[in-house]
Order: C-alpha cells, then sequence, then structure tokens
C-alpha cells in the first residue's frame, strides 16, 4: 500500500488537507471522490526507508522515448491528462515516474504542459520547452512532439558513432599503458639489478630508460600531486567566462577537430532554430533559444552580436556571414532562405548538409585518432625494447672481451 498526501474540497465547500492509503493512484482517487471530494490534489509520500538516496538520472533516450509516445496518444485522440497519467504509470525510472506525476497535477490545476515541462529544466532543455510552447499556442502539438523526439534521435546516433568508433583505440591505449607500468614497476628494476651486477657500462638508450624509471618510482607521488593540482587549477580557469572562451577558442583552432566541433555546431544550431521556426516562435526568441543550446562561447558572443544586429533589421544571413563562424556554405543557403522567404526550410536543409558531412568528419577524427595511439604507444613499447636488447648485446660483449 502506498501513502498520499492529498488536498481537496468537500461538498459543503471545506478545504481538506490529510493522508489515504491505497495500492495505486487511481484507486486512492476514486476512494476518495466516493467520499465527496472534489478538486482532488495527490502527492505519493514516501516513507524514510522508500527514500531514494541518489536521484536516478533521466537519459537522453528515455526522454527522446517519452516525446515519441506522447506524441502517439495525442495524435491518437487520448487527452493530455490521460497520456501524461499512462507514461508515468509505464516508466521503470523513478525520476521520470515522479516527474510524470508532477505534470499530471499541473495539468490538473489548469497549466499548460509545456508550464509543467518548465519545472524541470535539468530534464527538457531550453530549446526542447521554446519548441513546445509555441506547438501549443499553433495546435501542433503531436507532430512537434514527433519532431523533437526525431532530433534527439538523431543526436543520441552521433554521439553513438562517436563512443563506438573510439573503443578499439581506447583499448589499445588502455593495454599500452598497464604494459609500460608493468615494465616499469617490476621488469625493469630486476634488470637494473641485473646489469649492476655485471658492473659493465650500459648504452645510451639503456641508461636513459634506467634513469627514466628511476625517476617514475621516485617520484611518482609528485607527479600525481602535480597532475591534479593542474586540474584543478584549469578546471578553476574553465569555470569563469574568460577561461571558457579561451577553451572553445582553442578547441575551434585544433587541425581536423576544430573543423569537426564547429559541423556540430553548426548542425545544432540549424536544427533547432529550424524546429523552433516551424513551430512559430519568433525568430529573436529562436535565434536566442538556439545561441544559448550550443554551449560554446566563441558561438555564443558571436551570434548574441547577430541577434543585435537582425533587431537593427539586418537581417540573419549578412550578419552571419560577417562573423565568420560559420562555413561560407551555410550562410549562402540562409541567404537564398531569406530572400525567398523560405528560412525554416533552408535551415532544415543546412542541418542536413552539415549533418551528412560531420558523418564524414568523425569518421576522418577517428580514423586519424587510432593510428596515432598505435604509433605513440607502439614507440614508446618499442624504445623499452630496443634499450633492453642493446644493453644485453653491449653486456654480452664487454664479458667476452
Amino acid at each position: 500500500m502506498t501513502t498520499f498526501a492529498y488536498t481537496a474540497v468537500a461538498l459543503d465547500g471545506r478545504a481538506i488537507a490529510a493522508t489515504h492509503k491505497a495500492a495505486s493512484r487511481a484507486e486512492a482517487e476514486l476512494a476518495l471522490f466516493a467520499k465527496g471530494l472534489r478538486n482532488i490534489q495527490l502527492t505519493e509520500k514516501k516513507s524514510l526507508l522508500q527514500a531514494e538516496v541518489f536521484k536516478a538520472r533521466v537519459k537522453r533516450e528515455e526522454i527522446m522515448h517519452l516525446s515519441r509516445q506522447l506524441g502517439a496518444f495525442i495524435r491518437a485522440g487520448l487527452p493530455v491528462l490521460d497520456a501524461v497519467r499512462t507514461l508515468g504509470d509505464e516508466a521503470t525510472n523513478t525520476t521520470v515516474r515522479r516527474m510524470m506525476r508532477d505534470v499530471e497535477d499541473g495539468l490538473r490545476r489548469g497549466e499548460r504542459l509545456s508550464d509543467c515541462f518548465d519545472r524541470h529544466p535539468d530534464v527538457f532543455p531550453e530549446y526542447y520547452r521554446g519548441i513546445l510552447r509555441s506547438a501549443e499556442l499553433t495546435g501542433q502539438l503531436d507532430s512537434v512532439l514527433e519532431q523533437l523526439a526525431r532530433y534527439l534521435e538523431r543526436d543520441l546516433e552521433a554521439r553513438r558513432k562517436i563512443k563506438s568508433a573510439l573503443i578499439y583505440p581506447a583499448m589499445i591505449a588502455v593495454m599500452s599503458v598497464v604494459t609500460i607500468v608493468v615494465l616499469v614497476a617490476f621488469v625493469l628494476p630486476r634488470f637494473k639489478s641485473f646489469f649492476a651486477s655485471l658492473n659493465a657500462t650500459l648504452p645510451l638508450p639503456t641508461r636513459i630508460l634506467l634513469a627514466t624509471t628511476d625517476f617514475l618510482t621516485t617520484w611518482w607521488w609528485a607527479l600525481l600531486a602535480g597532475t591534479a593540482a593542474a586540474s584543478l587549477l584549469a578546471t578553476l580557469i574553465v569555470q569563469t567566462e574568460g577561461g571558457r572562451y579561451r577553451r572553445d577558442q582553442f578547441f575551434l583552432a585544433v587541425p581536423v577537430l576544430g573543423p569537426t566541433i564547429r559541423y556540430t555546431l553548426v548542425e545544432r544550431f540549424c536544427r533547432i532554430l529550424a524546429s523552433m521556426a516551424v513551430a512559430g516562435v519568433p525568430l529573436p526568441e529562436a535565434l536566442r533559444v538556439a545561441t544559448a543550446s550550443l554551449r560554446n562561447q566563441v558561438f555564443i558572443r558571436a551570434l548574441g552580436r547577430i541577434g543585435e544586429a537582425m533587431l537593427r533589421g539586418e537581417g540573419l544571413a549578412a550578419p552571419l556571414a560577417a562573423a565568420s563562424i560559420f562555413p561560407p556554405t551555410a550562410s549562402r543557403m540562409l541567404r537564398v532562405g531569406e530572400d525567398t522567404g523560405t528560412l525554416d526550410t533552408q535551415l532544415e536543409a543546412t542541418a542536413t548538409y552539415y549533418a551528412g558531412e560531420l558523418e564524414y568528419k568523425i569518421k576522418k577524427l577517428t580514423s586519424l585518432f587510432e593510428p596515432v595511439v598505435i604509433i605513440v604507444m607502439g614507440g614508446i613499447v618499442g624504445f623499452v625494447a630496443v634499450a633492453l636488447v642493446s644493453a644485453m648485446y653491449g653486456v654480452f660483449g664487454q664479458v667476452h672481451v
């Protein structure tokens, strides 16, 4: 049995606040309604043993499925309140279940769906809530929810491709590091004792290797402390606006990686701006929300100036081309959209074009990352092997002279 706290109004107009035990939320509402109570608001109460120590995180994949199911229910003619209740009952994630209960309570109070989602900004991004708000005004809630689900699916697919492409190089890097640690910690100290007992002159590579091993085994704690201090300092620096701007500026300037990041931002910006424009969001507001979703200070600052220029009547494409943050192709495609009055269509076409380009950039980036890792780690292991073999031959030669 679950305990529900409730507020309700009796038939004589008295306000009542109490608790009621029932097997489910629906049974509790029926029992209270049978008692002559109206305007019932239920909140599930948890005991100390039931309380969650850690709040379950809501994954983007869950939001995608939630959007798709909610849109399908509304398209099938199910009232929003019933659709939200059904999704809450079926949710396996406790955070999602609790969130949907809160949304249901808000809908019962007469709030709009977007207003209810506004109370959960950690789950629903600002662009999601802005598009949803405009969809409610235009009566396109079902189609917009499906559109949001498709956008989230494309975003998840891009992330999945990057992760899968990095698995093999990451495994190589981990195994190489493990090999080096075993050599430094266990193998090389024994060779050092062996070479010292022969009192022979060692080749230069071997001396370098043994000196490096001595330094690492003696000062490992200082290296760890220095790494931790540098990481903490870097974290503190990027907490500032200037630090974040310099960090983003640096990554955009890195060969191969920079263009990949730029194409990612362009695709995301155009996709969100197109979705908001189709949903009927005013272009200045859509531009503000799409800009905030990028989380890249270089783009955010530049697009902020573009927003000011647009409010002065300069349009979108011309200031965008002057800012030089978008590739020339994107600026030209948006200019065509402005000139022909099909900006939303051109934004979607631009996003689709750069989604394909982004996939190519990701493949190129990961294909370069793999051989770099192999070369670096192979060079380190190879140097260790050469140092040991040359030492063995050198000592052997000196002993038989």
